[in-house]
């Protein structure tokens, strides 16, 4: 199969485009930096809808991953980014006659802040969704899901919370503010996360591709499975870097009112 990657140079992108590659893939990158991978690779913005076509010519399946994932910045950069940028590649799909579109969404894109068990993918709500990068990508879904149809297939798949061998993301940051002493642990540090490990979510979205067809028009979460307590993930991601586990504790909840008891959350 030929798959096109955007996003290659992050993360769960070159391990996604490795996966494919590693099966037998024709598979073809699409980011602003060279990646690095023995493939063919096409250098520009996602939101460039010219390079966006030239790489999408040709393709059977598109993973879409490019996206501006910082937890700051400025409400045009998500726009542009995630935004302006997933529509550009359903655009360039729909021109080329790419049969098949898998966009890699979040769990946030559904999440406003109560806590989640057990539950599946609701719709993605921008309105609901907190913050920037939430918010874009809700929109961003929609639009994806809403480009599904008798030629174009579209399945949104939801990671939630990728980590890994050189995640810039959520683990350096965890270990760079374990390391100054800024992290401290919210509320007794028992309430349950979801991670999900760079490997299996790789090995989701190339599962995502071959199922893309007769599964479409709907959205996917994926994780480990393995709920744990906040402060057990914090202590063996500040064990495996070497640096002291966060000690200081913060309140959780409004000043003057009880903390409410701990659930399992997922966003």
């Amino acid at each position: 199969m030929r798959v096109l990657v955007t996003g290659a140079s992050g993360m769960l992108g070159r391990a996604t485009a490795t996966a494919l590659l590693e099966r037998g893939d024709e598979v073809t990158v699409l980011q602003r930096r060279p990646s690095g991978l023995p493939c063919r690779e096409v250098l520009g913005d996602v939101a460039d809808r010219a390079a966006v076509d030239r790489a999408v010519r040709g393709q059977d399946a598109v993973l879409h991953l490019a996206a501006k994932v910082d937890v700051t910045g400025p409400w045009a950069e998500y726009l542009t980014a995630n935004v302006e940028g997933t529509r550009a590649v359903v655009g360039a799909c729909r021109a080329a006659g790419a049969g098949r579109l898998v966009y890699v969404s979040s769990p946030s894109v559904a999440h406003a802040g109560t806590a989640l068990t057990g539950v599946g993918a609701g719709p993605a709500d921008p309105d609901g969704a907190r913050g920037r990068y939430s918010r874009s990508k809700a929109i961003a879904e929609r639009d994806a899901l809403a480009a599904d149809g008798p030629s174009l297939a579209v399945l949104a798949v939801r990671p939630h919370l990728v980590w890994g061998p050189g995640d810039t993301q959520l683990v350096a940051r965890v270990v760079e503010r374990a390391r100054t002493g800024r992290l401290p642990v919210i509320g007794s540090g028992a309430a349950l996360i979801d991670t999900t490990y760079v490997d299996n979510a790789a090995a989701a979205l190339v599962a995502a591709v071959d199922a893309c067809g007769p599964v479409h028009g709907e959205a996917l979460v994926v994780s480990n499975g393995e709920p744990r307590p906040v402060a057990e993930v914090i202590g063996r991601l500040c064990r495996a870097a070497g640096v002291p586990a966060p000690r200081r504790r913060v309140p959780f909840g409004r000043p003057g009112r009880p903390a409410p008891p701990s659930r399992a959350c997922g966003r």
